[in-house]
């Protein structure tokens, strides 16, 4: 269902993403992981279609990012991790123009909402403007946008970001469920215990390469290591944890003088 060969995003002579190739078949959850800055949200962008690849062949759902670029985004569900919400609409309002711009039928769109508000517990504010909900019920709202038209392939870029554990709950259920249903899930996250209980397999990019793709059991023999955290930890090289926190209690704890 994703096909990505050879991919590279260059921004001058800063190379963010270097030449990775990776598939994901159909009904796969795969965890995209990474340190910040390592290339994560910027490989995301390119498999929707929001940024334009230096070089590379991207295809999702059997359809081509350069040439079919549309038929591509029909068939996609995106949560990034900065969305932009039209405020001045209300949640009913914002989910009307996300089916219609998929031309789903108008009867189908209410009982859609209806239902989405209720399962997220948001039917109280179905019908109160955007610019007063809170980081949480925003990002709701994006997850509800992005499974509005049925999507085969959802792209998620921190969708856990502000929800309450009741609902990150029922999105790891959600998400189980739907790949159980032959959905295919592109998940990136820095939260490396949602990963490794919704993910069965892993991959890890660091400073724009792919450095590691299996499944999280085949990386726990490879590490000699158990817990994802320290697998990630050995992978991209994060050492000296214990030295950087005593100097960083060091600096906390250092006397200021009385101004």
């Amino acid at each position: 269902m994703i096909q990505v060969s050879n991919l590279t995003k260059k921004y001058g002579q800063n190379t963010a993403v270097d030449d990775i190739s990776f598939e994901v078949q159909q009904g796969e959850i795969v965890g995209y992981l990474g340190p910040n800055g390592a290339g994560k949200s910027t490989t995301l962008k390119m498999l929707v279609g929001l940024l334009q690849p230096t070089s590379g062949e991207i295809s999702v759902a059997g359809y081509n990012a350069e040439t079919e670029l549309l038929d591509l985004k029909r068939h996609i569900g995106y949560v990034p991790e900065e969305a932009q919400l039209y405020e001045h609409l209300t949640l009913v309002e914002h989910l009307q123009l996300i089916g219609r711009l998929y031309h789903l039928e108008e009867g189908l769109i209410v009982e859609k909402i209806k239902d989405l508000a209720r399962l997220f517990d948001m039917a109280a504010q179905a019908n109160q403007r955007i610019s007063g909900f809170s980081q949480g019920m925003r990002q709701k709202c994006i997850i509800m946008s992005a499974l509005m038209h049925n999507p085969d392939v959802l792209f998620l870029d921190e969708p856990f970001t502000n929800l309450d554990v009741g609902t990150v709950t029922f999105m790891k259920t959600l998400l189980q469920r739907l790949a159980d249903l032959g959905k295919t899930i592109l998940y990136c996250t820095h939260i490396l215990e949602v990963a490794e209980t919704l993910c069965p397999r892993i991959m890890i990019i660091n400073a724009g390469k792919l450095i590691a793709d299996a499944p999280v059991d085949e990386l726990r023999q490879q590490t000699n290591q158990t817990a994802l955290n320290e697998i990630f930890a050995q992978l991209t090289e994060t050492t000296g944890i214990d030295e950087k926190t005593e100097e960083a209690i060091r600096i906390v704890m250092e006397d200021t003088p009385n101004a």
